[in-house]
């Protein structure tokens, strides 16, 4: 057989021996499960599809941080294509998948959707905000889940300065120095604090709003706020909250917010033009669209090893999950139906668990347990404010901060974030954050169009225009 002829028959033997992996989501998960399978199976051995609709990964752990401008927003995701070089990365959005004939549906950002073949594929599309059915909510709250959702905050409040420093009219100005935040979990918490510490801080030019008419609500249903550091550092953390001029209201409901106007389970009622929505996650409703076993909550079910698993505990073969999607064991709790918790800290661990375990039976070996006792939590409160509970250790204000921000830039992956997330905490240190909104990103035809609408010719005495004349 010639040299080159042999040369083919082989390259083409290796590309069918090569394993299809497919990755359904870029997040925590998704991102850090294909870096390291990249890593650990040559190009010989498999070959890896990530499929996500946006062209980076969000790490969320930044977003409040990014919202009040300690942080460049694109320095807090990671671009997708630039990371995953030995990876294919597909622009688009899962719609379904057919375990039963391993293919996924793939809908590109434009055209007509694409079967994606696989041998094995790993559902990691995260969560999604889990909203209730609050008249008004849709049409007036936002999340806090994507970059996107975090700069609009962010220009909105600073708007709302700007609305408030201007108006004549007090109702005006209530109304947009009202800022609510429903939901006491992370999330909630820490963008309510890095708000409010923002805000605090932009007052110094807008000499026009006293400090006593800003009013921060926190709404949270249950009767504590962060149960993530614990009973007493979630106290803290309240009291903390409580001195700095923050309403929060424990044990109460939100009922209502149609037109702004908010309404409370306590019977409160006052208006508001922010309303930020972060109360809970659930799994992301894509998984409907699957033939992949799933719980009651909607989590696809999982093995300790983060392989698929049907009711009887049977092992569906080519399929795994992890991350908030995914109802895993926790090993390390005494509860045999304990969960692991929908957090990064195990979604990170999980993913490289998960892409060692893919190597292993791509490799004819068998996967590990994915085990990981959660050590503790952290928590930004703003600017040198935090709360921390590691190993059992409470932790308060300046030392927490520096270990929140400690921990998730040892997180955030790549080195090329690190570096950029750490030159702006040191470009902090000596100068005064920006507090310039950009409202223009959110509608940026508005202008063109309004200089591009027709001119309506000039009518004559008669009523007939200059182009009836010349006809």
């Amino acid at each position: 057989m010639p040299g080159g002829s042999a040369a083919r028959f082989v390259a083409s033997v290796v590309s069918v021996a090569a394993k299809r992996i497919l990755i359904v989501g870029a997040g925590h998960v998704g991102l850090y499960a294909a870096l390291r399978l990249s890593k650990k199976l040559n190009l010989h051995e498999a070959e890896v599809t990530v499929v996500d609709p946006q062209p980076h990964m969000t790490y969320q752990p930044f977003l409040p941080e990014s919202a009040a401008g300690n942080i460049s927003p694109r320095h807090s995701v990671v671009p997708l294509r630039r990371e995953l070089k030995r990876c294919h990365v597909l622009s688009g959005t899962v719609t379904s998948i057919e375990h039963a004939r391993k293919v996924a549906i793939v809908q590109p950002i434009i055209g007509p959707a694409r079967e994606v073949a696989y041998d094995h594929i790993v559902v990691a599309p995260g969560s999604v905000s889990r909203t209730l059915p609050i008249p008004g909510l849709r049409e007036q709250a936002v999340g806090f889940k994507t970059i996107g959702e975090a700069v609009f905050l962010r220009n909105s409040v600073l708007d709302r300065l700007d609305v408030a420093a201007t108006t004549t009219d007090p109702a005006t100005r209530r109304r947009a120095l009202a800022f609510v935040f429903v939901g006491g979990g992370y999330a909630g918490v820490e963008a309510l604090a890095e708000m409010e510490d923002m805000v605090r801080g932009a007052l110094r030019y807008y000499p026009e709003i006293p400090r006593d008419e800003v009013r921060f609500v926190l709404v949270e249903a249950a009767n504590r706020i962060l149960p993530e550091v614990g009973a007493e550092m979630g106290a803290y953390t309240a009291v903390q909250l409580t001195r700095r001029g923050i309403d929060i209201r424990l044990g109460t409901r939100l009922e209502s917010c149609v037109d702004g106007l908010v309404r409370l389970s306590d019977g409160d009622a006052f208006e508001a033009d922010t309303i930020v929505w972060t109360a809970g996650v659930k799994p992301h409703p894509m998984l409907a669209d699957t033939d992949l076993p799933r719980n009651q909550r909607g989590a696809i079910t999982c093995k300790p090893t983060l392989q698929v698993v049907d009711a009887e505990g049977n092992v569906v073969e080519g399929a795994w999950s992890a991350g908030d999607c995914a109802a895993v064991p926790d090993l390390t709790s005494a509860d045999p139906a304990a969960l692991c918790s929908p957090s990064a800290q195990h979604a990170v661990r999980q993913a490289s668990r998960l892409a060692d375990n893919i190597a292993a039976v791509v490799r004819g070996r068998e996967p590990v347990d994915y085990k990981h006792k959660h050590v503790g939590s952290v928590a930004g409160l703003g600017l040198y404010k935090g709360a921390a509970r590691v190993y059992g250790v409470k932790v308060r204000g300046v030392p927490a901060w520096f270990m929140h921000r400690t921990y998730h830039l040892s997180r955030i992956p790549t080195l090329n974030r690190k570096i950029r997330v750490l030159v702006d905490w040191t470009l902090q240190l000596v100068l005064r954050r920006e507090v310039v909104a950009l409202g223009s990103l959110h509608e940026p035809r508005e202008a063109f169009t309004e200089v591009t609408a027709p001119i309506p010719l000039p009518v004559n005495r008669a009523g007939s225009t200059s182009s009836d004349r010349a006809a």
